[in-house]
């Protein structure tokens, strides 16, 4: 396995819709490998999330653990979101594209979300609270979203000023 590059916002192929995965490719020994690098670099990072379009491949899957011990790593081949609770839910936000930056999103507080696993077989999952918040996050990244597109446009422009800042810093 190997760790792989994150794109960093404002790199416009964060924009970029991603398009379905074929289900023959499921069995390329090839993408079996790529979900587990993008499982490492999840870890590594820190993360809880890591959409695709994230490391520059396209396409729409993802992966996610949000437990503390990593013992839940969740892929999602073609998700698709079938239902969305009335219910709302703020909850902190951050991204490994827009590191160190952080901010309250309101999202739906329940999904109901639809996908298939690493292996090619179809499942549902009903998921609430902080998987349910990870999950659409990663979600927007497949459709060229970012967090950071939820927030009004003065909570948008500090959360750019102080990632700049952030780079700064680090040169």
């Amino acid at each position: 396995m190997s760790l792989l590059p994150i794109l960093e916002y404002p790199h416009p192929r964060l924009r970029t819709v991603a398009r379905p995965v074929e289900v023959d490719q499921l069995h390329d020994p090839t993408f079996q490998r790529l979900l587990d690098d993008m499982f490492e670099t999840m870890y590594e990072a820190p993360g809880i999330g890591l959409a695709a379009t994230q490391v520059d491949t396209h396409q729409r899957f993802m992966v996610i653990d949000v437990t503390e011990g990593r013992e839940q790593p969740l892929a999602f081949i073609n998700p698709v979101i079938r239902e969305r609770s009335p219910d709302l839910r703020l909850h902190q936000e951050g991204c490994l594209s827009i590191p160190g930056v952080f901010a309250d999103v309101t999202r739906p507080d329940g999904i109901l979300i639809e996908a298939l696993d690493r292996h090619g077989k179809p499942f549902e999952l009903r998921v609430d609270g902080l998987l349910a918040t990870c999950v659409q996050h990663e979600v927007d990244h497949l459709d060229g979203k970012l967090f950071i597109d939820h927030l009004s446009a003065l909570k948008r422009d500090r959360a750019i000023r102080k990632l700049e800042k952030l780079r700064k810093g680090r040169e």
